[in-house]
């Protein structure tokens, strides 16, 4: 007998195939067709079949934030019930479920068809968060148990006023203890982690650092044994492979794929089955045709994001777009400098950092419209005002600053960056000071001509700065900011506070003070 376990990942709300940034986009992604590929891998199975959500599916995307934060009620349900014509089996919570707070996330869970299960996120009492930890299934004779996992990277949203009671333990110290017990209870064992790997799949080596915590998949498996397969997610990575003999998925991004493993089962003399092989593979799902149930489901819906992101609310007096987000970087534009006035006004702050998120925006076209909003500040995290030392942005610069590297005598991208995952948000611009990150000097000693209001920066000076909420929490390994130097928050996600400013001034002006540089001087040239 083949058991069968399709699972999807990190769909962030992608239902049609655009990333919005172009009204009607045709892309090679969607839930609507990793759907339609779930769909005709179950109709050409010969066994049981299981399918599984890996998590982050509820925020990400312009119509996940137009449901949450447009819609009116706000209610979950619009998105929920699109997700819902694929009858999962089970669902596991990712990280990004919790943005937009966990009364949101419990209306959407109490929406959706799906068992959400959920081993290591806890109540203060030590119970599941949400949803149980684990779920037996009965296919066709065979007991299959899934165990849902989360990354750390959740408790990077757990001192928000709107995520309450979040606890954490880590994948590998709960599974260490799930396995054993289910164990003998099943004939096939899954794990869903929605998080990924730390170390290279192929020699072991360390790719981020074990101390962190957010990607435990390689120890998992390492030092667990008993599992037949796992499902992993969040790194947004295409995987589909064999780790220490345990089959291994991760279907990517959006719902370019579908991830799909294949389990051989034998029966036992005592009437249960065994796992005597198994294999990995991606479901590619760019050329899928649509699944007829989400079209129907969700058309009206895409009409109505699709109208709204159209709204024109401002023009612009000069050019706030740029070709190339790579350049954008190196030089400051008119968009760039034009958030961090708005966070700086909205805030109250002395300086401000933000950042270019993905390589997809192109700045503010001229009228602004909530569309470029939307593809351009792709997060609906709020903002925070820290109080920081001088010495707190020192740190705070040298780290930024790691996102470059010198190849061929060449600024380029630190690899870092981008593999495993794509991280180019956690590359900063700051307005408010003047500096210079010289990447021919070695990390920590590359930020010359630091200056505020002309004088250099002390180490004993303090500042306010405007930060993302995630920044400002410690997100992205900037461990000099914490929660404790928040001295006040703006809950209001980042777009709406674009939309609303420009609401409030429909002729803005483009200007760029290019207060920072990025170059490559050696100490003898």
């Amino acid at each position: 007998m083949k058991l069968t376990i399709l699972s999807t990942s990190d769909t962030h709300g992608f239902v049609f195939p655009t990333n919005y940034v172009e009204k009607g986009a045709d892309m090679p992604f969607g839930l609507i067709r990793a759907a339609n590929t779930i769909a005709e891998a179950q109709r050409n199975s010969t066994g049981p079949v299981v399918t599984i959500d890996d998590g982050d599916f509820l925020a990400g995307s312009p119509l996940a934030y137009y449901v949450a934060r447009v819609h009116p009620g706000n209610d979950p349900f619009a998105l929920t019930n699109i997700y819902n014509q694929i009858h999962y089996d089970v669902g596991v919570l990712g990280n990004h479920e919790f943005d937009y707070g966990t009364n949101y996330l419990e209306h959407a869970i109490n929406a959706s068809d799906r068992t959400i299960i959920n081993a290591n996120l806890l109540d203060r009492a030590g119970r599941p968060l949400m949803g149980q930890r684990y779920r037996i299934i009965e296919r066709d004779g065979v007991r299959i148990g899934i165990i849902g996992l989360t990354t750390k990277a959740v408790v990077q949203w757990k001192n928000r006023a709107d995520v309450h009671d979040v606890h954490y333990r880590s994948a590998v110290s709960v599974a260490s203890e799930l396995v054993p017990f289910l164990r003998p209870l099943v004939d096939v064992l899954i794990i869903s982690y929605h998080g990924g790997f730390e170390r290279d799949l192929e020699t072991g080596k360390l790719l981020t650092s074990l101390s962190t915590g957010e990607n435990e998949a390689y120890q998992l498996l390492q030092e667990v044994p008993g599992i037949d397969a796992l499902i992993t997610g969040h790194q947004h990575r295409r995987i589909a492979t064999r780790l220490f003999g345990v089959p291994v998925t991760q279907p990517g991004y959006r719902g370019e794929a579908v991830g799909k493993i294949t389990l051989d089962l034998e029966p036992t003399s005592n009437q249960r089955y065994t796992v005597i092989g198994g294999q990995a593979e991606l479901l590619d799902a760019s050329q899928s045709t649509y699944d007829p149930a989400i079209l129907t489901q969700s058309k009206a819906l895409d009409t109505t994001v699709d109208n709204w992101l159209s709204e024109p609310l401002a023009t612009i007096t000069g050019d706030m777009t740029f070709d190339r987000a790579e350049d954008a970087r190196i030089t400051e534009t008119a968009y760039t400098e034009f958030i961090q006035k708005i966070q700086m006004e909205t805030m109250g702050a002395d300086l401000s950092a933000t950042s270019i998120f993905n390589n997809e925006g192109h700045g503010f076209e001229n009228p602004i419209t909530m569309r470029n909003i939307m593809t351009n500040y792709v997060y609906p995290d709020g903002l925070a005002l820290s109080e920081i030392s001088g010495k707190d942005l020192k740190q705070a610069l040298e780290q930024t600053a790691h996102y470059f590297i010198l190849s061929n005598h060449q600024i380029v991208v630190n690899p870092a960056y981008y593999t495993p995952k794509l991280r180019h948000y956690n590359y900063d611009m700051y307005e408010g000071v003047d500096y210079t990150i010289n990447v021919a000097k070695p990390m920590g000693h590359r930020i010359e001509n630091l200056t505020y209001q002309g004088r250099p920066v002390e180490d004993s000076q303090h500042f306010t700065i405007a930060l993302n909420r995630y920044r400002a929490g410690g997100g992205g390994h900037y461990h000099m900011f914490k929660a404790d130097k928040i001295i006040a928050e703006n809950k209001t996600p980042m777009s709406q506070i674009i939309a609303d400013y420009l609401r409030r001034h429909p002729q803005v002006n483009a200007t760029v003070n290019h207060n920072f540089k990025v170059i490559a001087t050696a100490d003898d040239d």
